[in-house]
């Protein structure tokens, strides 16, 4: 999954951005309320994780935005404003949960899974094809028990086939959670990483295939 955190804090975000990747969570960052709509008008990104104190809008002016303009996209609030009337205002505003500075970085992965689980981003810890296992909380793909050695980026393309078999995932979207918009692409930078994935799954025995739909994108289904 790949994360847009909103925060104008650059150390912090950095940290927090570190923090999540260990636990198998990109991100794009965001420091002010004016880029965020930009890049949520750009990405498309599993949830938001948002602070209201930013130093041009309230972070409720961002989230106002994006519920006017019907987007369901999970944000969890995290900012100084503790107090329950502020976590009052900014459920009522459409924020799907709120954690109060400071924080531990563990409750905020299980806020975001919580809140990914009922919006169906986040079906569970274990995605099951044909004789391919990921655990997606410890991020280990086995194939006949056997683990697989991928990179980073090969765990999160896995991911994002195995949550969708048997069903087109658009290359788009795979460039979206990849890479973000933080990083300049090759024209056939995706291919490479499905590639190099293919060939581990082969490797491994995996029965599974990743077909190439052509001006569309890639499906994971099980091997005939």
């Amino acid at each position: 999954m790949r994360l847009l955190l909103v925060e104008d804090d650059r150390e912090l975000a950095e940290a927090l951005a570190a923090a999540l990747a260990r636990r198998g969570m990109s991100s794009d960052h965001a420091a002010t309320a004016d880029d965020a709509l930009l890049m949520l008008g750009a990405a498309r990104y599993s949830a938001v994780v948002l602070d209201l104190g930013l130093p041009d809008a309230d972070g409720l002016d961002v989230l106002r935005t994006l519920r006017s303009r019907q987007d369901p996209v999970p944000v969890v609030i995290l900012t100084a404003r503790g107090d329950t009337a502020a976590r009052i205002g900014g459920l009522d505003h459409g924020a799907d949960d709120y954690l109060a500075k400071p924080f531990d970085v563990e409750e905020l992965v299980a806020r975001l899974r919580a809140v990914l689980r009922r919006q169906g981003g986040f079906a569970g810890a274990e995605l099951t094809v044909g004789n391919v296992r990921f655990d997606s909380v410890a991020r280990e793909l086995t194939v006949e028990g056997r683990g697989v050695t991928l990179s980073a980026r090969e765990l999160e393309l896995v991911d994002l086939l195995l949550k969708r078999p048997g069903r087109v995932v658009v290359k788009a979207l795979i460039e979206d959670q990849l890479f973000g918009l933080s990083e300049t692409l090759g024209s056939n930078a995706v291919e490479v990483y499905v590639h190099r994935l293919r060939r581990k799954l082969e490797q491994a025995g995996a029965s599974v295939v990743i077909e190439t739909i052509r001006g569309v994108g890639y499906m994971l289904r099980a091997a005939a």
